[in-house]
């Protein structure tokens, strides 16, 4: 199970078409104070962020995530502008495991949405 912390409209139907073509098991928090509670009650094997999100507050999520004891070897992956390098560095500093340019992230759906 995927659990995406994904507001974005455009980006939440990609990921849904591309699950249900592969039969991927995918739920979407939308609420920044719930990513946590979702993670601790999906027990995912990947959390995808979208790292443009102002609502969601991913670095916050992230670096919460990678503090507690429970949630800290959950695998983490965000997609982002390719240009935006100060939010890829936040990213990185918060303990994500992965980033994707946008771009990245959308070519390599199927391979992401498989092997989580």
């Amino acid at each position: 199970m995927i659990l995406c912390a994904v507001d974005d409209l455009l980006f939440s139907i990609k990921i849904s078409t591309a699950a249900k073509g592969l039969g991927a098991d995918v739920y979407f928090e939308r609420s920044a104070d719930m990513v946590l509670a979702r993670i601790r009650e999906k027990k995912p094997s990947l959390v995808i962020f979208d790292l443009n999100s102002n609502r969601l507050a991913p670095m916050q999520r992230i670096a919460e995530m990678k503090a507690d004891p429970e949630l800290k070897d959950v695998r983490t992956l965000g997609y982002v502008s390719h240009v935006d390098s100060a939010t890829i560095a936040a990213a990185r500093a918060a303990g994500i495991d992965d980033v994707l340019a946008r771009s990245a992230f959308a070519a390599r759906l199927a391979e992401i949405l498989t092997t989580a």
